[in-house]
């Protein structure tokens, strides 16, 4: 199959330079800040609200140091700066036009922060001066409170009432957000701020002095104790959650888990923390603790929980009618995020050791306190597999043969041609959809996955493909989503960006059909009240007519392939789709799926609310 590249370069968006001007505004003075505080990106769609700085970030910065990325929506501008963070762990700016472009990009913000990643947020509002409001359309678009709209899954919030002040803000904003744990911040400018002359440049705050601060080290004598406690232990366990996307980081885990020779169980919800090929990775990786999972916890005399999402929730999947019986050593920095409006800090877990530090810190002391591992003393178990799967030297995994149908195939099918076709190439898996199995493909480095979306919203999906490929940039990998149609119907703007700038990224739809995960609460719903199961589809399936999802990738510039029916067909064109991508492209599969989940996906998505 061959499909032409597009034979354009990306766009260049050089501005004509400015004549020299001793003239400065207040938004020239923030332009600079961002640049003093090394934000290389800003992405953005246009609001007058923040004309101002629009216009100082290209006439006085010339589009450099940050460069702006164009977006065709706020909620693509936030997912691709998430994306961005989810594998660089450095934040970008987004720019949000007042109180309506806020609005649009909140599901996505609800995201970043449920994932805890940094972000600066800049908003803009006004003026605040109502004398100096344009009739009509400068008062719609203020708001007394902006902050409020999103204060409940921000880490911080600001509105400056001066340049000077807008100053001390960013500096603030950005040593926060970059301090465990991380989250969004939001720093809102008013527009007359903005606009305004100064009579001479504001004096920049040195930037250096604000730094964010170096990371906690644990209490020795909490240290000592967690320490004496895994060397008495005879069955560790060792639940990995958020952790970083540093190979040392990555190194340390290894080590600590092979001292202890302790069973790892690992999450899809975030990214690769540890080699999913170890003989101590008990169980596949799945939104849910698979049996696996459950049964090497059922036998823990210690859990080690490296801020794992939701442990109170794990623990009790383990043990749902009686108390957790064995020692908890929990690490993590979550609790300080702990929000009354939103739940996602989830229910309080018991924990017997309690390390208030981030997760790869104590990893890192945990090593150094345990000292050389006697070889003798814990035996590694037996290289392990998974029913029906076998491994494979490229990280990949080769599936057991599956029935297909002429117009689709089975997800499990589309796992076996990802594999195939991927085979030697340095790939980051930057989304996966809700159906898939964690055994389909092992994850060899910080890097190889780097998690869901956070928060369960639909329509992240290519925004974080995107973000995830443009901080990739010059590491070698190729970022690949495979990812659901309703995912990608509700985000496919974003690929415009991705084009615009040319930031190459190759996109696997998973095309059921349908938001199959509501099909199945459906059923289970009707099964209950004893009502037809056959009229489950209905108000759920995406079809008559069938959406173009290729010609819809095409309609943004990228190449479009599809739609894509068989699992050769699909092996030839992904061999095809990194080719191009390699040369520049973005590129979009259509590949119909089957609905339905496999049986051995980690543990159920009975309980996921829209996902697809």
């Amino acid at each position: 199959m061959s499909i032409p590249v597009p034979d354009r370069a990306p766009f260049a968006e050089t501005p004509v330079p400015s004549s020299p001007d001793e003239r400065c505004y207040g938004s020239d003075a923030i332009a600079l800040m961002l640049r003093a505080l090394d934000i290389p990106y800003v992405a953005l769609n246009p609001g007058a609200s923040f004309r101002g700085l629009h216009d100082s970030l290209v006439n006085r910065l010339g589009n450099e140091r940050p460069q702006m990325l164009l977006c065709l929506h706020e909620e693509s501008a936030v997912a691709i700066a998430h994306g961005y963070a989810k594998v660089t762990q450095r934040m970008l700016g987004v720019v949000l036009h007042s109180n309506v472009g806020l609005m649009h990009a909140t599901m996505a913000i609800f995201n970043a922060w449920c994932d805890r990643v940094p972000m600066l947020l800049l908003g803009a509002t006004g003026p605040v001066d109502a004398k100096a409001r344009r009739p009509w359309i400068d008062w719609i678009h203020t708001a007394a409170d902006q902050g409020a709209l999103i204060r409940d899954y921000t880490k911080w919030d600001d509105q400056p009432g001066s340049v000077g002040a807008a100053l001390d803000a960013l500096a603030h904003a950005v040593q926060l957000s970059a301090t465990p744990p991380y989250a969004p911040v939001y720093v809102n400018l008013d527009a007359g701020l903005q606009e305004e002359e100064l009579a001479k440049a504001p004096r920049m705050p040195d930037v250096a002095r604000f730094a964010p601060p170096a990371l906690l080290r644990p209490d020795p004598r909490t240290l000592a104790d967690a320490v004496a406690r895994l060397r008495a232990a005879k069955r560790p366990v060792i639940l990995m959650g958020r952790v970083s996307r540093s190979e040392a980081d990555w190194a340390a885990r290894v080590a600590l888990a092979e001292w202890l020779a302790a069973p790892v169980v690992t999450d899809l919800k975030v990214a690769a923390a540890f080699p999913t090929d170890h003989p101590l990775h008990a169980a596949p990786p799945g939104a849910y603790l698979a049996a696996e999972a459950i049964a090497a916890l059922r036998d823990a005399d210690v859990v080690l929980a490296l801020d794992w999402v939701d442990l109170a929730g794990t623990l009790a999947q383990a043990w749902p009618d009686a108390a957790v019986p064995c020692v908890v050593i929990n690490a993590t920095l979550d609790a300080q995020l702990a929000r009354g409006w939103s739940k996602d800090h989830f229910a309080l877990p018991p924990a017997d050791i309690y390390f208030a530090c981030d997760p790869d810190v104590v990893v890192a002391e945990l090593v150094a306190a345990l000292g050389p591992r006697d070889a003798a003393s814990r035996a590694l178990p037996p290289t392990r597999g998974y029913p029906g799967i076998a491994a494979s030297p490229a990280g990949s995994r080769h599936l057991a043969a599956v029935d297909a149908r002429d117009d689709c195939m089975p997800l499990k099918a589309l796992a076996q041609a990802v594999a195939d076709a991927t085979e030697g190439a340095s790939i980051c898996i930057s989304r996966l959809p809700l159906g898939w199995n964690g055994a389909y493909r092992d994850f060899r480095h910080p890097l190889d996955y780097i998690g869901l979306d956070g928060g369960g919203g639909v329509g992240g999906g290519p925004g974080l493909a995107i973000g995830a490929a443009l901080g990739l940039k010059g590491s070698g990998r190729i970022s690949l989503a495979i990812m659901g149609d309703g995912d990608f119907l509700m985000g496919v703007t974003a690929l415009w960006t991705a084009v615009h700038y040319g930031v190459p990224c190759l996109t696997i739809v998973a095309n059921n059909r349908s938001f199959y995960n509501d099909e199945r609460h459906q059923e289970r719903v009707a099964i209950i009240r004893g009502r037809p199961v056959e009229n489950k589809g209905i108000g759920q399936r995406i079809e008559g007519p069938d959406i173009d999802l290729a010609a819809m990738a095409r309609a943004q510039g990228a190449v479009g392939i599809g739609p894509v029916t068989s699992p050769d067909a699909l092996r030839t064109a992904i061999v095809d789709g990194l080719r191009q991508v390699a040369d520049g492209a973005v590129v979009v599969i259509d590949a119909r799926v089957l609905p339905g989940y496999d049986a051995n996906t980690g543990g159920g998505v009975q309980t996921a609310r829209r996902h697809k």
